[in-house]
């Protein structure tokens, strides 16, 4: 089958084109790299043509209007009716007020409305974003956490893995919601900044708690970023994940 795959050049979605390649699929990946740009439409239909699924992962966290709102929309007017949209979005971001998933929220209602053919996949956070918070939040033997804060991070080449599986899967009728995907194991971010402290043979650091200020930290401390009712977990684990940086 003809998959695209939107951001194909970015972590995850290199993950999904060396996935369906190795499954023998024909698979185009597209970004602005290759001349195809969400922000503005540039390229975007010829792209997509006669694609029988396209995997979108194209985003950006810091301005996701464009890409992640405008360009989801463009994405779906571009599909024909024989194309089977799967797109990747975020465990609990509806439960925040936290920008970047507000705009996550208002893709899948463009989606949700588009009568395309849609499978929605949410996946918790990456190991590699959760390390990056924890790591940012470390300071010599110090570490800054938000009080409550936990993830349950996942490998993202297992959520690319299923990603394929869902773009080979038969093509539903309308918009659908499939299993959230989490990692196999909660961690604070007290345990995060430990594990990188050790794993950098260093000592444990000194934890240091801080309370919720805003909505966006409250629904962190809250936990509205680890999945509720049902989930998939599977890949590795943090530690596992680690041992390969």
């Amino acid at each position: 089958m003809r998959i695209v795959v939107t951001g194909g050049s970015g972590a995850l979605g290199s993950l999904v084109v060396d996935e369906a390649r190795t499954r023998g699929h024909d698979v185009t990946a597209i970004s602005r790299r290759t001349g195809v740009d969400l922000a503005t439409g540039d390229g975007l239909t010829e792209a997509v043509r006669g694609a029988d699924a396209v995997v979108h992962c194209a985003s950006n966290p810091r301005k996701p209007g464009p890409v992640d709102v405008d360009g989801t929309r463009r994405l779906v007017e571009a599909l024909g009716p024989q194309t089977h949209l799967v797109h990747v979005s975020i465990v609990g971001c509806d439960a925040s007020p936290f920008g970047y998933y507000v705009a996550k929220t208002k893709a899948e209602e463009i989606l949700a409305n588009a009568g395309v053919a849609t499978t929605v996949v949410r996946a918790t956070q990456f190991h590699a974003f959760a390390a990056m918070i924890a790591g940012a939040l470390t300071k010599g033997p110090v570490a800054l956490t938000l009080r409550g804060l936990a993830f349950q991070s996942v490998e993202t080449a297992w959520v690319a893995r299923r990603l394929v599986d869902h773009a080979e899967a038969p093509r539903p009728d309308g918009f659908v919601r499939a299993t959230d995907l989490a990692g196999p194991e909660v961690l604070t971010g007290a345990d995060i900044a430990v594990r990188l402290r050790r794993h950098a043979g260093r000592k444990a650091p000194h934890v240091l708690g801080l309370p919720a200020v805003g909505g966006a930290m409250r629904s962190f401390a809250q936990r509205t970023n680890l999945p509720g009712g049902d989930v998939e977990t599977g890949g590795c684990t943090f530690d596992e994940w680690l041992a390969t940086t």
